[in-house]
Parts: C-alpha cells; structure tokens; sequence
C-alpha cells in the first residue's frame, strides 16, 4: 500500500519538481507567455517553416554535473536534446554547443561523450562556441530539427488518455536519480526508437506530450496538465517502472528514453503496439480531465499532486480558459 497523502506531498516538495518552477520566473522577465512565438512551456521551439515547423531546443547543465560525470554530460547534450526534438514529432538535424573547461585535458572527456553520442544518434555538431581558459567545465548545446507534424504541451483534451513511454532496459547511475538505458546499445536501435515520436505524429495518432525531464513523471505531467489547461489523473499502479524501485524515486527519475503522450481511446492500442514491438515499456496510466489539478490514485485511495489554477507551475497556462476547463 502506498500513502498517497505523503507521495503527493513529497513529490510537490522535490527539488526536481519545483526546480522547473525557475521556468516562469524566466518568462515572466522576458515577458513570454505561451502565445508568444516558439511558444515556451514546450520541448522544443517550433516555428512555421513551409509545409512544417522548424524546431530549436537548448540544453545547459550543472556545473557539478559537468565536473564529475564529464563523458556522460557530453552524451547527454546530444541526447536529452534529441529527445526534445522527438517529443514535438520532430526529427533533429543538427547540433551546436557551447563549451567552458580550464584547458583543453578537462574538456577532452566532455567532447568524447558528445562526439559519440553525435555518431551514434547521427546528428552532426556544426558548430559552438568554445573557452578553454576558464575556472570550471559549464557545457550547454542547441539542437535544430524539423516536424511535419507537432506533438505539443497544449493539446491535451479531456476524453484523452495519457500514455507513459519509458525504456527500461537500463539502470540508475549510482545514487543519482538518472536512469540511462542507451549504455552498450547498437545506435540502429537509439535512432529507431526516436523515430517512433514522428512517426505517431505523421500519422495523426497523438496531437499532445512531453519528454519525461529531469521533473520525472510528477513534475512532467503537471507541466503539461497546466500548458494545455486540463486536469490529469494518473493512476500508480499503472505506471511502467523496473522491478523492485520505489515509486517516490521513480516519479522524480530522469529516464534516457521517456514520453508522457495524450492520446484519443481508439488510437491507444496502436500506440502501445508500436513501442511494444520496440520493447520499449509503454501503458495507458491515466486520463485528461476538466479541470487544473493533477492527482495520483490507486484502487482506494486519491490525492492531489498540484493544482495550477491555485498554485501556477510554469505560468503558462492558456491566457484564455478553454470552454472545457
């Protein structure tokens, strides 16, 4: 049995779930809010571009991160990028990155790991910029890609189910709550499972999500619950997760591989089918409701994670309530 009292309240307190809430401090200096162009509170930034969307993600990373975890930071600038582009139906085109190291030793392992991630997604980097006289590594990198069609943060419906997408052929990093499962797999396979996202897109399957990031499925989900002006109930016992992981960590963890999708009934089988044949680990774990409050529940119990109407995440919810809201 899981408290459901203590969970929401643990989960709402994490650091990596309110440390998205420094997004609406941004945009509100910035004077940004979802109407603005490239539209913030998404994965990526997605322009008109012909019969299309061009799309810019950007990336940075902590200092510490960069420090002691060098080659895997590299990695991660082309990957989580990547995954961006993936999740607004996106196929990514390009890499540009930013670079700081005391010299060029320090940054040798950072470039490996972005030089190989690069080969093995097969993006090519083309271009950055780069300091190597500086006090500490800092890493940041922006990605450029191309939709045909868009999954956004603001078209979850009521009606919708929502769908957890998340490889768990993998293992956590140490004590850190990031779980990597492109380790020692063949690059055919990380493209392959990266082209699912367009793919559904293209075939008009599924209209709204998001990249699982570094706020897990609790902070990802609220994320999305207030860009699209909706509610979101998730029920925990459906959520795909590896044996024997607590469901506090698991809620919070960054997944190498992870998508929250809404999507209509009749196209749920589908969608699961697909990333089955992948193996990738995919379920229907709730649904998209009227409303602003994301809640978890199990057969007996039900308690709210957030509400965005009483207490805003990104502020960007639609400046205009929606009829369903």
């Amino acid at each position: 049995m899981t408290d459901l009292a203590t969970l929401t309240a643990t989960l709402a307190a994490h650091p990596h779930v309110t440390g998205k809430r420094d997004i609406e401090v941004v945009c509100r200096a910035l004077g940004l809010g979802q109407e603005s162009p490239g539209r913030p509170g998404d994965d990526a930034a997605a322009l008109r571009a012909g019969d299309g969307w061009q799309l810019l993600a950007t990336e940075g990373f902590m200092n510490e991160f960069v420090a002691d975890a060098p080659w895997f930071a590299g990695w991660c600038a082309v990957m989580v990028n990547a995954s961006d582009i993936a999740a607004m139906g996106g196929r990514a085109t390009a890499l540009t990155n930013a670079l700081w190291a005391p010299d060029a030793e320090a940054a040798a392992e950072i470039l490996k790991g972005m030089a190989e991630a690069s080969a093995a997604y097969g993006i090519p980097i083309v271009g950055g910029h780069s300091n190597l006289r500086t006090d500490r590594p800092q890493l940041a990198a922006s990605m450029f890609g191309h939709a045909k069609a868009l999954i956004t943060s603001f078209d979850a419906e009521p009606g919708d189910l929502l769908i957890a997408a998340i490889d768990l052929r993998g293992a956590y990093a140490g004590e850190s709550d990031n779980f990597p499962a492109f380790l020692g797999v063949e690059p055919e396979r990380l493209r392959g499972d990266l082209t699912l996202l367009p793919d559904l897109a293209e075939a008009g399957m599924v209209r709204a999500g998001k990249d699982i990031s570094q706020g897990g499925i609790a902070g990802t989900s609220v994320m999305l619950a207030e860009c699209s002006g909706v509610g979101i109930e998730i029920d925990i016992n459906a959520i795909p997760r590896p044996a024997d992981t607590d469901l506090s960590r698991w809620m919070t963890t960054f997944p190498s591989f992870g998508f929250l999708l809404a999507a209509k009934p009749a196209d749920v089988p589908t969608i699961l089918d697909r990333f089955g044949a992948r193996d990738i680990a995919a379920a229907a774990i709730g649904r998209i409701t009227e409303g602003s409050k994301v809640t978890l529940h199990d057969d007996t119990e039900r308690a709210t994670l957030w509400d965005h109407a009483v207490d805003p995440y990104l502020g960007l919810a639609p400046e205009k309530e929606p009829a369903h809201a």
